[in-house]
């Protein structure tokens, strides 16, 4: 069992509807440890491919995604789900549809953040049905940018997401696959998942 593991057995808690929280430690109040941990993870899992920007999607994915791209050293991106008055000029969008939501949203990445020239990690903290995947995906397509692996927190491994975007080629690696959780038990039975 890895630390991740470890802390969504010890902090998690499992809700009706195959929900699984864990906002007191990593998608509400973060414990910057378990992000420092989480960020040298993927950079040991990732550090052989040539990764010049961390792509995410907000909110939730942005402090794992600093996490990682501060092991990195390089800049990190997220798409935004609404255009303001501070984006300027020409933008990529992608209609992205949330499992925790229950809602779609048009996210966008200005042009200028994101190029052919790009090799992209993307990271984010969940994936169920991998919807926000396919997003960030197209987007990195869009611009002409080489996707090198997607990087996932915690994976839903009973939902069908990361099924889909394994089946399309890419190197997907989740440090926590759920296979299964109960939330009248309390119970989570985790995929044998070490790399």
């Amino acid at each position: 069992m890895n630390f991740l593991e470890e802390r969504i057995l010890k902090d998690g808690v499992i809700r009706e509807g195959n929900v699984l929280k864990v906002d007191s430690f990593l998608n509400h109040q973060m414990d910057v440890s378990l992000l420092d941990k989480i960020g040298e993870e993927f950079h040991r899992r990732f550090s052989h491919k040539k990764i010049t920007k961390i792509l995410t999607i907000e909110a939730s994915g942005i402090a794992i995604a600093y996490a990682v791209a501060r092991c990195f050293g390089v800049p990190m991106v997220f798409a935004k789900k609404a255009k303001s008055i501070n984006i300027e000029g020409d933008v990529y969008t992608a209609e992205v549809e949330s499992f925790t939501h229950k809602n779609k949203n048009q996210v966008i990445v200005s042009k200028k953040f994101l190029n052919c020239d790009d090799h992209v990690l993307i990271i984010d903290d969940f994936l169920a049905n991998g919807c926000a995947l396919q997003g960030l995906i197209s987007i990195s397509e869009s611009a002409g940018a080489t996707v090198e692996g997607i990087g996932i927190a915690i994976e839903k491994g009973f939902q069908y997401g990361g099924k889909s975007i394994r089946n399309l080629g890419y190197d997907l690696q989740s440090l926590a696959i759920v296979e299964s959780m109960d939330h009248v038990s309390q119970s989570i039975c985790f995929r044998n998942n070490e790399i």
